[in-house]
């Protein structure tokens, strides 16, 4: 090995190294290592609709969260920063389990390792000032809150089912994964075309109708139809 090569593999940092990022798996200790956090947006009908947009086929909008932006099931979330209108958006969360290039709409099925549901928490009033891109308004601290992700050889792969969130026990967004406008493998294949996937990365798969504000106080269960659901609170104002 050259001496290069031990360096890469036996770095010294200079400073210490940033934690690994991580989801919890359900039913087991083991857990989930988190390289990259993709989104899409605008990908059910009625969603697009309530935000003023046209609900055509249009090519995706990706973008990215970074990844120590993942908040546990259970936490409370400080109010974030800079907005008065922090939205909540309930969203399937797709976690790879095998990476890939240019990956075949057929064939994408084979690189998901499983399944959870998540929360893309939106600083609106910053979204609707200052248009795409879209970073402040979806990429701050604890934007990503999810819950326990389920393997897909227990689950399925899933295309149909209910998804759902309560706030404060009243249910605010409901319906189904069958009116995603982009489906599971179309998203992964059409991802893969711009960015090499890799194992540890989730992608965040759209939310339906129903997004609204949040306040200080308010407990939130999202849920999607056979997964373990997430529950997280948002605390008071972050100084």
């Amino acid at each position: 090995m050259t001496d290069a090569a031990r360096t890469t593999a036996n770095p010294a940092y200079v400073i210490p190294p940033p934690a690994q990022a991580s989801i919890a798996i359900a039913g087991a200790s083991a857990r989930f290592p988190v390289r990259r956090v993709y989104c899409i947006g605008r990908n059910y009908a009625a969603h697009v609709a309530e935000m003023g947009g046209s609900a055509d086929r249009d090519p995706p909008i990706f973008f990215q969260k970074p990844a120590d932006a993942v908040v546990e099931s259970g936490a409370t979330i400080p109010y974030p920063s800079q907005t008065e209108n922090l939205h909540h958006e309930v969203e399937l969360v797709v976690a790879i389990g095998k990476g890939g290039s240019d990956i075949a709409v057929a064939d994408a099925l084979d690189h998901v390792w499983g399944y959870g549901v998540g929360l893309d928490l939106t600083r609106r009033d910053i979204q609707s000032r200052d248009g795409k891109p879209w970073e402040i308004a979806k990429a701050f601290d604890r934007s990503f809150p999810v819950g326990p992700l389920s393997p897909a050889s227990e689950t399925g792969h899933l295309d149909r089912g209910r998804i759902w969130l309560s706030v404060n026990g009243e249910v605010v967004q409901d319906s189904d994964l069958g009116e995603l406008i982009w489906t599971i493998p179309e998203i992964i294949s059409r991802l893969s075309a711009f960015f090499a996937l890799a194992p540890g990365d989730v992608i965040l798969t759209g939310t339906p109708h129903g997004v609204g504000p949040l306040s200080p106080g308010d407990r939130l269960v999202a849920t999607v139809e056979g997964l373990q659901p997430l529950t997280v609170a948002i605390g008071p104002r972050e100084k």
